[in-house]
């Protein structure tokens, strides 16, 4: 069960980025969101969302173990983390994120960027 993307329902309102941000952060700030709606140049009304799918690459990465799979999302383990950003490094879709305090941080499946969207272009299966 993870967070799955439909191009052709979304109209790149950016509700889920500014919820994720808010939900996660809570700071109304886009660009911090842990997903990222983009239009596709040249088409107009064209938009995709690029999403964490939860592949692991970032846990590979990690040299002290901080990142686990934990009920099919990867979640980080702050206290065991030691900044070292390897996990920002090795995600594919660069949406492993790093905070204010020079910290990582990723999608943790809380569903709300899904549920904030209007035309059902997120959901859950």
């Amino acid at each position: 069960m993870g967070l799955a993307f439909n191009n052709e329902t979304c109209s790149g309102c950016k509700a889920c980025e500014l919820v994720c941000s808010l939900q996660n952060l809570k700071v109304i700030n886009p660009s911090k969101a842990m997903l990222a709606v983009t239009g596709k140049f040249p088409e107009p009304g064209k938009y995709f969302v690029t999403i964490c799918d939860q592949c692991g690459e970032c846990a590979n990465a990690c040299p002290e173990g901080a990142i686990s799979l934990k009920k099919e999302t990867y979640r980080i383990d702050l206290k065991k983390c030691n900044g070292c950003l390897d996990c920002v490094d090795a995600c594919p879709v660069n949406l492993v994120k790093v905070d204010d305090d020079g910290m990582p941080y990723k999608c943790i499946n809380c569903r709300q960027c899904a549920e904030v969207c209007p035309r059902d272009a997120l959901t859950f299966n």
